[in-house]
């Protein structure tokens, strides 16, 4: 148990919380989808305009061509059109349009894996969850929490060994703000981390 690991994150990230708006259970799945290569702030003023346009039954008989002009600007669009597309005539077929409480079901789904199915899984039905992104892996392997060589799963289950398991969700989290707004990628914001001293981030800034 990292407690005091925990402490840290606490005092830097008080208040965690999924930066993707939604409205609906279908609209996190769709918003989480459309955010894989792509900021959250994009998602989120891509889905503004397709939810606005769409509800989960036009958006099984929407024509992919619309769809991919909404969200061109996410990346990857021609497949996550068709990937909408397909995600919502399943859920409407097999669930009358409700995202379920189901991994096996949710990681069957065209671009839903299982990083995807954490962060739905765990922000509408509490399931504990760590969801390994790109900031999550950068920030854990930066503080020597997990191996340089460990891939996203072995990351993921060394995180869940070492946070007791009712904070593996909010430490989720805090890891993915913690990275995106203080352990950033490029000139990390050192002067606003308890971590810094533990550290060993080739970026880290001496300049304070």
């Amino acid at each position: 148990m990292i407690n005091n690991f925990n402490e840290k994150l606490d005092l830097m990230i008080p208040d965690p919380r999924c930066e993707l708006n939604y409205n609906r259970d279908y609209e996190l799945l769709i918003a989480v989808v459309l955010s894989a290569q792509c900021t959250d702030k994009r998602v989120n003023i891509v889905t503004s305009d397709l939810f606005s346009k769409y509800d989960i039954y036009g958006l099984a008989k929407a024509d992919v061509k619309d769809i991919e002009n909404i969200i061109h600007s996410c990346g990857s669009y021609t497949k996550k059109a068709i990937y909408i597309i397909k995600m919502a005539k399943s859920l409407i077929e097999n669930y009358n349009g409700v995202v379920p409480n189901d991994r096996e079901y949710l990681e069957s789904l065209p671009g839903v894996g299982h990083k995807t199915a954490n962060v739905v899984l765990s922000h509408l039905f509490d399931v504990p969850a760590i969801a390994v992104d790109t900031h999550v892996e950068r920030v854990t392997k930066r503080l020597k929490l997990v191996n340089k060589s460990d891939n996203v799963l072995t990351i993921e289950k060394k995180l869940m060994r070492k946070v007791p398991k009712e904070l593996w969700s909010r430490t989720h989290y805090q890891l993915v703000l913690f990275g995106r707004y203080i352990c950033t990628a490029k000139k990390p914001n050192c002067k606003d981390c308890l971590f810094y001293n533990e550290c060993h981030c080739k970026e880290k800034r001496m300049d304070f």
